[in-house]
């Protein structure tokens, strides 16, 4: 009597348990299948870049045609000698200058909208989004005549305040649900013992909300990085970024796949490998401000 008393409940936990086990396979393999689906248009770019310009061509692609570095060397100048690195270091400059202003406004906004909440914060945050809905080719002519008019064309700290001004909302969105998860018992215990704002968000917050900022910062990064609208018409030769300089692959000659998905890897690498290096941060962050 004692022994189908405690085999009956494990036999039912078994029973309970297998088809979760089977299940948790079956969303795995799914992540592994859309992964790679994501990573198909990437590695099909750079298997084409590694291949020469009439392989490249042909249609369908000869997947199995030899490879060579060609294209990536007509990137870095070979036959025309442009160099890539000054509009690599402009983007560079103004993604990092852009993502350090946005995170330096949005954490003490978002601790005032969640942590330290204003009146009427919710319409705060509406007009923090309205600004988003705007099409961008809408303000295009206007801030190109302000940029004229204060001798600001083809200027790097133009970029750098436009991407501050257009990442800042959905920074402030991000933050505030990021610092909404912070508990109020720490900031309580910090106040009583005298800490001060700045206190407060460099030794509390920041190391708290670590992997929110993380996010924040990276997203920040790609859409300033991605951007090529306001840089191709308010640019030129001093400023042009990254992606100003891979369009001028696209001639009037001819589309030349081969170098054109060369030049696209090298511009797509930076953003890789910063995913890459925080990308623990980046789906602890993304997870954050969701999880209640």
């Amino acid at each position: 009597m004692t022994s189908t008393t405690t085999t009956a409940p494990a036999g039912r936990q078994r029973r309970r348990t297998g088809p979760f086990r089977h299940r948790g396979s079956i969303w795995g393999l799914l992540a592994w299948v859309c992964g790679l689906l994501f990573f198909l248009p990437f590695g099909w770019m750079l298997l084409t870049s590694l291949h020469s310009e009439p392989a490249a061509a042909t249609n369908p692609p000869d997947i199995g045609a030899g490879l060579t570095l060609q294209g990536f060397r007509e990137f870095f100048g070979e036959s025309t000698g442009v160099s890539p690195w000054p509009p690599l270091i402009n983007s560079l400059t103004a993604s990092i200058a852009s993502t350090v202003l946005v995170l330096v406004l949005a954490v003490p906004a978002a601790y005032a909208l969640s942590i330290k909440p204003v009146r009427k914060w919710t319409d705060v945050m509406f007009f923090f989004l309205s600004t988003k809905m705007l099409p961008a080719v809408a303000g295009l002519l206007p801030v190109y005549l302000i940029a004229q008019h204060a001798g600001m064309l083809d200027n790097i700290w133009l970029l750098v305040i436009l991407y501050t001004s257009m990442n800042l909302p959905i920074a402030v969105w991000m933050m505030r649900s990021f610092l909404a998860e912070v508990p109020k018992e720490i900031l309580e215990a910090a106040s009583i013992d005298g800490a001060g704002l700045l206190t407060i968000l460099t030794r509390i917050i920041a190391p708290v909300a670590a992997p929110g900022i993380a996010a924040t910062a990276l997203i920040s990064f790609i859409f300033s990085w991605n951007e090529l609208l306001f840089a191709r018409v308010l640019t030129g030769v001093v400023a042009g970024t990254a992606p100003v300089f891979l369009t001028g692959f696209v001639t009037s000659q001819g589309l030349f796949l081969a170098k054109v998905c060369a030049a696209a890897v090298c511009v797509s690498l930076p953003v890789l490998i910063a995913g890459f290096a925080a990308q623990d941060k980046l789906v602890q962050g993304l997870s954050l401000g969701a999880v209640k």
